[in-house]
């Protein structure tokens, strides 16, 4: 899969965000042969875009953060683009289960992490999550992908399967846990 890095980001790319995104890219086989520019984004952890001409795909783009970069985000951008290439070339795009992804971030967030493991590297940012979740997420990656796994399945009979999902993801964060109470307050004693 050829790589057009662009300038900003080769004057900022590190060898682990080198390998990081060459680790990532052969768990997307939809873009097998495609040829794929990598940028610079300081506004966002990571952005895709498809550019047409004359209503053909020209090019894929993915912009990402280098620092903090996770498998998580760079799988995000890339399933935008395998979502892109099922709206512009319904031809041969498949993706897990051998279906198009729906567009939506939600949607987006849900196919990355049932993709591979590999990408519950860090908490999604789109689904819905308790706190706890978010701040304890390599306790609870493997739960959260196995339910985005059988929401996937769901979502042939059930509409409403992000819904769902969201729904069964709230049931693995601990009732206590989900009930965080504010600590307390400290008193300094004063003399009389």
């Amino acid at each position: 899969m050829p790589l057009r890095l662009t300038p900003p980001l080769k004057r900022r790319l590190t060898r682990r965000a080198q390998a990081m995104i060459g680790r990532a890219l052969p768990y997307f086989p939809e873009l097998r042969g495609k040829s794929i520019t990598v940028g610079y984004t300081r506004k966002h952890l990571g952005s895709a875009s498809i550019r047409y001409r004359k209503g053909l795909i020209v090019e894929l783009v993915i912009r990402l953060r280098v620092r903090r970069l996770t498998y998580q985000t760079i799988g995000h951008e890339l399933t935008h683009l395998v979502q892109g290439l099922a709206r512009g070339d319904r031809r041969a795009v498949s993706s897990l289960h051998g279906e198009n992804i729906p567009s939506g971030e939600k949607q987006c967030d849900l196919w990355t992490l049932a993709r591979d493991q590999i990408f519950c590297d860090d908490a999604p940012t789109y689904l819905r999550l308790p706190r706890i979740m978010r701040e304890r997420w390599p306790d609870y990656a493997e739960g959260v992908r196995a339910l985005c796994r059988a929401a996937i399945e769901k979502r042939k009979s059930h509409r409403r399967y992000i819904r769902w999902l969201e729904e069964e993801i709230k049931k693995l964060a601990p009732a206590s846990a989900a009930e965080k109470t504010a600590p307390a307050q400290l008193s300094l004693p004063f003399p009389a």
